[in-house]
């Protein structure tokens, strides 16, 4: 009987086995690696290396509150208080402003920095931690180009809202149009076109107007342009002209005379010169020769044409609802109650009547009613554009206006 063998059919199976473990996909094994956050920085800090605490300034706050209620002692409030004063007011920190405190992130936790935010752009730091400094600061801010065009219904701030602006561009639109339009007598179907500037933080967070580089309004079928085009050397307003370089602010004269120099600015704390105390002066002193002519800078009307122990010889001109001015310390009035005056009209001359001590004329500004500075207000001017800059001036307006030209009017 032959044996038989069972060697090369076992060796077959184990080959045919081997074959399939090599065909078997083969399972990876992944390593999940895991990405580092991004560092946050805010403020010139990476605030990851901080505990970090935001708050609002409520009423009752104070610098020094906020600071007790951190663990700063009193003494150290007051130090820092005297180191940053030139800086940092820490007396004038105001309700519903936010700040924000850096500490550190030890066991003493102890503030290393006090950050104000004296508006959405602006902010000043306070570095407690080695030796104190205050230094104020922006948040980067980007400046985006828009265009607008609108017509309108029943006013301009609607028509603004119409096409989801803001109302800041309504304000800006009539402040520069208020000595060419009455926008009490605007009418349906008046259009606009805006060229304006937005600022934006960090690209995203809308910061306000920046500004408006070009407009044109039809108004009655008439167009109206403004070009921007330089800023005011006093208040630092923009200045705004038509297509022939005329401004379109032209209605107060910078002064009353042809003065030499200002002699006293308005303030809210002076020594007075006669009653030898500290008090407001809330006018203008423009030093001149007695019998300097005085003109009024606007049309108007006189209301007052008298004389007191302190205004001595004075005359006072309603211009309009907004605006009136006064003249004091004249040598002689030459106006009447009810007199009708033109821009440039002399209404009196240059003395010293009253508390003066020498000649000059004081000249005082209301607005509704409320004395204030002139030379701080958004208030037109009368100067025309020098004519070593029109060349400048045309050559921005022409391509301000052919970029104009190309956006289309809106119709009702």
């Amino acid at each position: 009987m032959k044996k038989i063998s069972y060697l090369p059919l076992i060796l077959l199976i184990l080959i045919a086995v081997g074959c399939e473990f090599d065909e078997a996909p083969k399972e990876e094994v992944q390593t999940e690696i895991k990405k580092p956050k991004p560092s946050i920085k805010e403020y010139g800090f990476t605030l990851d290396d901080y505990e970090v605490y935001r708050d609002t300034v409520r009423s009752g706050d104070s610098f020094g509150a906020i600071m007790d209620s951190h663990g700063v002692t009193r003494g150290r409030v007051f130090e820092v208080s005297e180191k940053v004063k030139d800086v940092f007011d820490p007396a004038r920190i105001n309700v519903g402003k936010p700040y924000t405190i850096l500490k550190s992130k030890d066991s003493l936790s102890n503030v290393e920095v006090f950050i104000y935010e004296e508006s959405r752009i602006n902010y000043t730091v306070v570095n407690l931690k080695d030796s104190i400094s205050a230094l104020r600061n922006k948040k980067p801010v980007t400046i985006k180009k828009n265009i607008v065009s609108g017509v309108i219904t029943s006013s301009l701030s609607a028509a603004m809202d119409n096409e989801g602006l803001s109302i800041l561009l309504a304000d800006k639109l009539a402040d520069i149009y208020q000595w060419k339009i009455d926008f009490f007598k605007i009418q349906k179907g008046d259009q606009f076109k805006i060229i304006y500037n937005e600022k934006y933080i960090n690209d995203t967070v809308y910061a306000g107007l920046a500004n408006i580089e070009a407009a044109v309004l039809t108004h009655y079928k008439n167009p109206y342009y403004a070009f921007e085009f330089g800023k005011d050397s006093l208040s630092g307003f923009a200045k705004f002209y038509d297509e022939e370089a005329n401004s379109l602010q032209s209605f107060f004269l910078k002064a009353p005379l042809k003065y030499s120099r200002i002699s006293s600015r308005y303030t809210k704390r002076r020594f007075h010169p006669v009653q030898k105390r500290w008090k407001a002066h809330k006018g203008t002193d423009y030093a001149a020769p007695t019998g300097t002519p005085i003109w009024s800078t606007a049309d108007g009307v006189v209301i007052k044409s008298s004389y007191t122990r302190g205004n001595g010889n004075y005359v006072k001109v309603r211009h309009n609802d907004k605006y009136t001015t006064q003249y004091l310390h004249m040598s002689k009035r030459n106006a009447k109650v009810g007199q009708r005056v033109k821009q440039g009209d002399v209404i009196g001359y240059v003395g010293s009547t009253g508390l003066a001590t020498g000649p000059h004329v004081c000249y005082r500004f209301w607005v509704y009613g409320k004395q204030v500075d002139p030379y701080k207000q958004n208030l037109p001017s009368s100067e025309p554009l020098k004519e070593s800059l029109k060349p400048m001036y045309f050559a921005k307006m022409d391509s301000l206006k052919k970029d104009l030209g190309q956006i289309k009017f809106k119709e009702i």
